[in-house]
């Protein structure tokens, strides 16, 4: 009942999606081998899946899934078509008779640390051991079926195997970058270096082998995730990261574009920049008609990404139309960020001249009283420029819509940054952006962040993985006495009666937990229709997932432990994490006093704070 009911209260409020975000490192344990991070292919993949469906979810939003390395735990840095095979669920291979379940316990009871952290270095390691010994098993057992869907695969996608294949045989015999790598192996994918190429392929073809199974069997294990979403009522988001992996760059630096990478602009989150270090695809490589090589290898990327997901979520949008450049060899890469430069808006930048062949804008359209970062600073573009600027973009869209989806399928991060052709590029295929509420400057009526201010096709969330969590604002806020302005600010927005405001806002303003479910409520009234919460907003994390600028054990690695239905039923019970019930309740209520929904809407809220 309780599933209809949250089905009825989305209906009547206009939402037309509702995910939980999570990245897979972060999906709990269940059973005796965990390995040290989750497995979306196992029961605790399962267990969220089940648990999001009954609290009412639409879907799953989830992180980059490539295949990391142990020193790196971020997902975002990820390789862009091999996934990650510490993610395999390798209970499934004891169960097919290709892994002895001695070993896989033996790596099990060695793992460090606690079952709230993942612990990516162990199980990297387990995992390179356990793919080693199925592997080995494999192919003196498997089923002939089984044979042949391993070759079906590995036929398939023997372009971006091969490459990624030989990255990981090569790595492992030459620690350090691939810049410092001896020859052959360093420039075995340029031009001019075929045969030394093949002749690697040829010594490491078993190496290339056991890559190719382990990323069958993830593959497989992903679809059959997908398919017990689907019977779950649940889509999947995968996440198209801006960024490129280094086995990525490695293989494909002569698609890149040389001397520049890409980073953050200075914004009023990062006031400095971010020096991502980035690389980015060549615009002379985009083609006339777009059919140049940069072109197909993108379009190859994100028909892989469809094939796999329901949706996607297109990470920093800004990179794909507008991308904010620094010089590469830059010894202070930090420093260099802040004074770089709009790669197609720089016809004339005296300290960046190499960049003016590639301006989309001419100089009359730009206004140089702002500053190079200003969202403001083009003023103007006519339609063949806004075409030019969407070339990637565009590219999003058209495979989107081959594989049978819509611009309701796609969800643009764009935060505090959203340039002038970057807006005109959303707005040609009606996409809207991210509102992420707990950033809301209340002092400002026309501040990006104010739900108010947001359009029907845009998404809004209380914080993202990148934030602290709602939780952690919601008692900064009352601890500092800011909890009285949000307090107001949330009483107009949820149309609380003049005679019971005063004393809403004196309940709101000093305590973090009705403070947390009016911030809940305010995602449902509208105008957005489409709403994103983080796990660690939904289960009451006082910590954020990560914290952007910083290297730290701790960033990445939260996660859900093994009982976290148990927990969050309590915690939720004690109002210390939030209740989907009371904030679509909320919202329904706040509606009917807006005059949209009467009786029907009051009837229904009433039926879910019952429960």
């Amino acid at each position: 009942m309780s599933r209809l009911l949250l089905a009825a209260a989305r209906e009547r409020l206009g939402l037309r999606a509702l995910l939980l975000g999570i990245h897979d490192a972060a999906l709990p344990a269940r059973g005796p081998h965990d390995l040290g991070r989750g497995a979306p292919g196992g029961r605790g993949g399962t267990a969220v899946l089940e648990f999001a469906a009954r609290l009412g979810f639409t879907g799953l939003q989830l992180g980059p899934q490539g295949r990391g390395s142990p020193g790196n735990p971020s997902p975002y840095d990820g390789a862009l078509f091999s996934r990650e095979p510490a993610a395999l669920d390798f209970d499934d291979l004891v169960a097919r008779g290709w892994l002895a379940e001695g070993e896989l316990e033996r790596w099990a009871r060695a793992r460090p640390g606690s079952d709230a952290r993942a612990e990516f270095a162990h199980a990297h390691a387990a995992a390179a051991a356990l793919v080693a010994q199925a592997e080995a098993r494999f192919r003196g057992q498997a089923d002939a079926e089984s044979g042949r869907r391993l070759q079906v695969f590995r036929a398939r996608h023997e372009e971006w195997l091969q490459r990624d294949g030989l990255h990981a045989a090569l790595a492992s015999r030459h620690p350090g970058p691939w810049g410092t790598w001896p020859e052959p192996g360093r420039s075995a994918w340029l031009a001019g270096h075929e045969a030394a190429r093949e002749e690697l392929l040829a010594r490491h073809e078993p190496e290339l082998g056991r890559e190719a199974f382990a990323q069958w069997l993830a593959h497989e294990q992903h679809a059959r995730f997908r398919e017990r979403a689907r019977a779950a009522g649940l889509v999947l988001f995968g996440d198209l990261q801006i960024g490129f992996s280094q086995a990525d760059v490695w293989s494909r630096r002569e698609l890149l574009l040389p001397g520049y990478v890409m980073g953050a602009p200075p914004s009023r989150t990062n006031p400095e920049g971010q020096a991502w270090n980035y690389p980015l695809l060549d615009p002379d490589q985009y083609g006339e008609q777009g059919d140049g090589p940069a072109l197909h290898f993108f379009a190859r990327r994100l028909a892989k990404v469809f094939d796999e997901f329901d949706g996607l979520r297109i990470d920093h949008p800004h990179g794909l139309v507008c991308p904010w450049v620094y010089r590469a060899d830059a010894p202070d890469p930090a420093r260099a960020v802040g004074h770089g430069a709009r790669l197609f808006e720089s016809p004339d930048r005296p300290d960046h001249l190499d960049l003016s062949r590639f301006a989309i804008v001419r100089r009359e359209q730009i206004d140089a009283s702002r500053a190079p970062h200003d969202d403001d600073r083009v003023r103007d573009l006519d339609d063949a420029q806004v075409e030019r600027f969407a070339v990637l973009f565009d590219t999003v869209v058209a495979t989107a819509r081959a594989h049978g989806r819509s611009t309701d399928d796609l969800a643009c991060e764009v935060l505090s940054t959203q340039p002038h052709p970057l807006r005109r590029v959303l707005e040609r295929h009606g996409l809207g952006r991210f509102r992420v509420t707990q950033k809301v400057g209340l002092a400002d009526p026309l501040d990006v962040y104010r739900s108010e201010n947001a359009g029907p096709d845009d998404w809004l969330m209380p914080g993202s993985h990148d934030t602290p969590t709602l939780w952690q604002r919601c008692e900064e806020w009352v601890a500092t006495g800011l909890g009285g302005d949000h307090a107001r600010y949330l009483a107009e927005r949820l149309a609380i009666p003049d005679r019971g405001r005063a004393a809403f806002v004196a309940q709101v303003a000093v305590d973090p937990a009705t403070l947390a479910h009016a911030k809940l409520a305010e995602l449902f009234v509208g105008p957005a229709r489409r709403v994103m919460l983080y796990f660690t907003d939904l289960l009451g994390y006082r910590e954020p997932y990560n914290r952007p600028g910083t290297v730290s054990p701790e960033n990445w690695s939260l996660r859900l432990a093994p009982d976290f239905e148990r927990r969050y039923e309590r915690d939720r019970e004690a109002k210390r994490a939030l209740d989907l019930h009371v904030g679509l309740a909320f919202a329904l209520e706040a509606r009917a006093r807006r005059g949209e929904g009467g009786e029907e809407s009051l009837a229904l809220a009433a039926a879910l704070r019952r429960g």
